[in-house]
């Protein structure tokens, strides 16, 4: 995580942080991209959109405003649900790089059979889980103008 004899120096954290952190979303990054292609790709064919570029609206708005608006909706249902997996990808590079973390201390708790550490690292897991889908909901209303309570 540093290099020794160093001091603290925040360069030295960040060129640390390279390869666990491309290890950690390379794959992610590749699945989230084509997922967001596929949707605008839906959604830029329907009516709403040929009507604002019947408006008059520049295409880059039409696109950003109108398009990714809607696009993102599903993007961030998914982002919300996959947290859980990237954080069992976070257990392998932890353990791989030798950080200590939460991954790690769950890998080597259930290496040694330490139950009650293994059952606080789910309850735990379990909270955050329940604090997403209500940040998901949240963000949710925030992109979807449609689906707002009155």
């Amino acid at each position: 995580m540093y290099t020794l004899q160093s001091g603290f120096s925040i360069a030295d954290r960040l060129v640390h942080l390279i390869l666990p952190v491309t290890a950690g979303a390379l794959g992610w990054i590749a699945w989230y991209s084509r997922f967001l292609r596929s949707n605008m790709l839906d959604v830029i064919h329907l009516d709403y959109m040929r009507t604002a570029r019947a408006k008059g609206l520049p295409q880059r708005s039409v696109i950003f405003k109108h398009g990714l608006r809607n696009a993102l909706i599903p993007l961030v249902t998914m982002l919300a649900l996959d947290l859980p997996l990237r954080g069992d990808r976070g257990v392998f590079v932890e353990t791989i790089f030798s950080w200590p973390g939460m991954g790690r201390l769950y890998y080597q708790s259930a290496m040694d059979r330490d139950y009650p550490i293994l059952m606080a690292i789910l309850i735990i897991s379990g909270a955050l889980m329940i604090i997403r889908i209500y940040s998901l909901t949240w963000f949710t209303d925030i992109l979807d103008r449609a689906s707002r309570y009155d």
